[in-house]
């Protein structure tokens, strides 16, 4: 008998329910685990909090849900691909090395992406203030 991970899945469809429940549970274990995420996270709510009281208008908003909703869903990637690569070996492999550190370098261009957009959105309202 096979032990490929292929031939232990049910033969059924699964329930919008249930790839919802999967996708959230996924989310909610990465955000246990994972310390860069967490941090995206609490940077996630200063930003909202900060754009509450500074009355973004609505395009400002979307380039803000843009910026943050692809930060995490990057960093989510990224974190899936570590595992894989974990999963896959456990040896010290140049290409399994690559792997990790072209992810991390995507996470790292889209940070400097969203962190650019948060300046150009909030650092005139700053200036404004004071």
């Amino acid at each position: 008998m096979s032990t490929d991970w292929k031939d232990r899945r049910p033969k059924r469809n699964r329930s919008l329910f249930e790839s919802f429940y999967y996708a959230f549970s996924g989310i909610f274990s990465a955000i246990k685990r994972e310390r860069n995420l967490q941090i995206h996270i609490v940077i996630t709510v200063l930003v909202v909090i900060i754009g509450s009281l500074m009355s973004l208008s609505t395009i400002e908003w979307l380039f803000i849900i843009f910026a943050v909703g692809g930060m995490i869903a990057l960093e989510l990637v990224n974190t899936a691909i570590e595992r894989v690569v974990d999963l896959a070996t456990a040896e010290l492999h140049p290409l399994a090395k690559q792997a990790k550190d072209i992810a991390a370098g995507a996470v790292l261009v889209y940070a400097f992406v969203a962190f650019v957009v948060g300046l150009i959105i909030f650092l005139p309202k700053i200036t404004e203030l004071l």
